[in-house]
């Protein structure tokens, strides 16, 4: 527990953005009230989430640039009030949070808050490189309040309500899993939030990079390496985040690289020609590197094996099964 009881008046303000920046992250903090300043902050840690209540004075905290170039700690943040109101700014945003609000925010990138009267507010932090969401999503859910009846925020405020107040009382393997679900949560909320931000939403929202990894997986069927976690890597996202985009398209990215490489075999196989390949050679060129297992993936998907395939005797049969077997 850190408080200003014990430090002389004329110290306090220096004395709480000092520990403020040391808790949290450098920040500059003013006193809004003329008379003494009162502050008080407590910290406990469930597994890779920082949790900090806040009960100060009125105040404005904000963190710079030249703040964040001297300690860049990249950390995603949720402000939930407690009590009193604030007023929030970052990426040009402004918003007005009021009791049992949240704000979500980027340390990397200038923010401020401004709480015009005494205020109780809870902080949950977690390292940025934890979330699978991407910059640009994350950029879209910031500067926005977010209230117990707002869509997702009616089931995160609860969950981080109870969590706060048994902070620091679970055993380590409970902790872990709890700020796993955090973490998850966190990345639902920053792909609804950038979802519903309108036309100038940004380009990486959930629907747009499904069509984006979709196109990924057209275009790199020969590469026999293509996997989730290729995927992941070529799109900035984690290979958590990436499942989760998949999670109502009906398939796995696993089953969607080998159903589109069992067509462009069966479209391959059930062209004529007197120089038409062998079935090793093109389950190879589409990236199978075993022919067994190209077989039996082969037979599972279409019914037949790839010889059988072939020798239909026209290329109309073969599309027909290729239409039955999407």
């Amino acid at each position: 527990m850190v408080t200003t009881d014990s430090v002389p008046e004329q110290d306090r303000i220096a004395f709480w953005n000092e520990a403020v920046s040391r808790t949290l992250v450098p920040m500059e903090v003013s006193a809004r009230g003329d008379g003494p300043f009162d502050g008080r902050m407590a910290t406990d840690r469930v597994g890779c989430l920082q949790v900090t209540t806040v009960e100060a004075d009125a105040q404005r905290v904000s963190r710079t640039q030249t703040l964040i170039a001297r300690s860049p700690r990249a950390l995603v943040a949720v402000g939930v009030q407690t009590s009193g109101t604030a007023t929030f700014l970052q990426d040009g945003r402004r918003a007005e949070a009021g009791e049992g609000d949240l704000v979500l925010y980027d340390t990397t990138r200038p923010f401020s808050f401004d709480y015009p009267r005494r205020f109780t507010a809870r902080v949950f932090q977690v390292p940025r490189r934890a979330l699978g969401a991407p910059d640009s999503a994350l950029r879209q859910a910031t500067g926005r309040a977010i209230g117990a009846g707002d869509g997702f925020g009616a089931m995160l405020l609860p969950f981080l309500t109870n969590l706060a107040a048994t902070a620091g009382s679970h055993p380590p393997a409970v902790a872990t899993r709890l700020s796993g679900m955090v973490v998850e949560l966190l990345d639902t909320l920053i792909a609804e939030q950038s979802r519903s931000g309108g036309p100038d939403a940004g380009t990486d929202t959930a629907g747009h990079l499904v069509r984006r990894v979709r196109d990924h997986v057209d275009r790199n069927l020969l590469d026999p390496d293509l996997c989730p976690a290729r995927l992941a890597a070529a799109h900035g996202i984690s290979v958590r985040y990436l499942h989760r985009l998949f999670e109502g398209e009906g398939i796995t990215v696993s089953r969607l690289i080998r159903q589109r490489r069992l067509e462009e075999c069966g479209r391959e196989l059930a062209r004529r020609g007197r120089a038409a390949p062998s079935v090793s050679a093109v389950a190879q060129r589409w990236g199978f590197v075993s022919p067994a297992h190209f077989s039996r993936a082969f037979r599972a998907a279409y019914g037949v094996t790839p010889t059988e395939w072939r020798d239909l005797s026209t290329t109309r049969q073969a599309a027909g099964f290729v239409q039955a077997a999407g």
